[in-house]
C-alpha cells in the first residue's frame, strides 16, 4: 500500500531489503484531492524501491463522495477512505491475488500498533503486515533522513510542518490545530476546503454539520471551517495540540466488506 507518504517509502525499502523487488506491487490510492508535490515523489520513490508501480483512483473525489453519500466525513467516519481507499484495494486485491501466497504491507510504524492490529482483524483472510513496527523503530525525521541520504527529496507537506503526505494536506479525522496549521502555511488549500464544506452543507440542507468540533466550556458542537478562520482572524482562543491524526484504512466502526 504505496500512499505518497515516507512511511510507505520506509516500508518498501525493508521489504525489498528482506526480500527483494520481484513479485512487488506499490499500490497507489489516488483521492484526486493530493498535493502535487505527492506525484512527484510517487514516482521517484518508485523507481528508488523498484517493483511496479500500479495507480488506481475511482474517480470522484472526497467532496463528491461526500455529496452522493450525504454524509460530510468526520473524526467519526470516513466514507472518503471507505469508498476511495479500503474498498479500492479490497477490490484490486481479489481480481489479481490470492490471499494464500499473498502479503500485504503498510506503513504504520511502531506508534500505530492498535491501529495495525485492528486492520490485521478487519482485513481477515488477507494478510497484513507492517514492517515499521519492528525494530530498529525509526521516528519520521529518521525516514526523511534516510530518503535524503539516497537522494530522494521528500514531499513539501513534511517540510511545511505536516504530520502526512495525504489529502493535500487536509484530513477530515484531523483536529482544530491541525486546520489551524493549515489555513497558516496554505491558506488557498485551506479556503477550497472551508468553500467545500459550505457548499456541502447548502447542498445538503444542513447547518448542524461540520469537520470541526467546538469542545469549549464543556460540551461540544459542529464548527466549521469558516467559523474557525474567523475566529483565528480575530485573535480567538483555539486548542493547537488538537491536531487528530490520519485514521484511514482502520476505521473503528467498520467491518470488512
Amino acid at each position: 500500500m504505496f500512499s505518497g507518504g515516507i512511511a510507505s517509502w520506509a516500508a518498501a525499502k525493508r521489504v525489498t531489503a528482506q526480500h527483494g523487488s520481484a513479485g512487488l506491487t506499490l499500490l497507489f490510492l489516488d483521492t484526486l484531492c493530493e498535493d502535487a508535490d505527492l506525484y512527484r515523489f510517487l514516482v521517484e520513490a518508485a523507481a528508488d524501491v523498484g517493483g511496479e508501480l500500479v495507480r488506481l483512483s475511482e474517480g470522484r473525489t472526497i467532496w463528491q463522495v461526500f455529496r452522493d453519500e450525504r454524509y460530510l466525513g468526520n473524526t467519526r467516519a470516513d466514507p472518503c477512505s471507505k469508498i476511495l481507499k479500503r474498498r479500492m484495494a479490497d477490490r484490486w486485491l481479489a481480481d489479481n491475488c490470492e490471499p494464500e501466497g499473498t502479503t500485504v504491507y503498510v506503513g504504520m510504524d511502531w506508534t500505530e500498533v492498535n491501529r495495525f492490529e485492528r486492520l490485521r482483524r478487519l482485513r481477515l483472510p488477507w494478510r497484513y503486515e507492517a514492517p515499521l513496527a519492528t525494530p530498529p523503530l525509526l521516528c519520521k525525521a529518521d525516514m526523511l533522513a534516510a530518503a535524503r541520504a539516497v537522494g530522494l527529496e521528500p514531499p513539501r507537506l513534511y517540510a511545511l510542518g505536516f504530520a502526512h503526505n495525504n489529502c493535500g494536506g487536509g484530513c477530515v479525522k484531523a483536529g482544530v490545530g491541525h486546520f489551524a496549521h493549515l489555513l497558516r502555511v496554505l491558506p488557498e488549500v485551506y479556503a477550497d476546503w472551508e468553500r467545500e464544506e459550505q457548499s456541502l452543507r447548502e447542498h445538503l440542507g444542513r447547518d448542524d454539520i461540520a469537520i470541526l468540533r467546538d469542545r469549549r466550556g464543556g460540551g461540544t458542537k459542529p464548527l466549521t471551517l469558516r467559523e474557525l478562520r474567523q475566529r483565528l482572524e480575530d485573535k480567538g482562543q483555539v486548542d493547537l495540540f488538537e491536531v487528530g491524526g490520519c485514521g484511514c484504512f482502520a476505521d473503528d466502526a467498520e467491518a470488512a466488506e
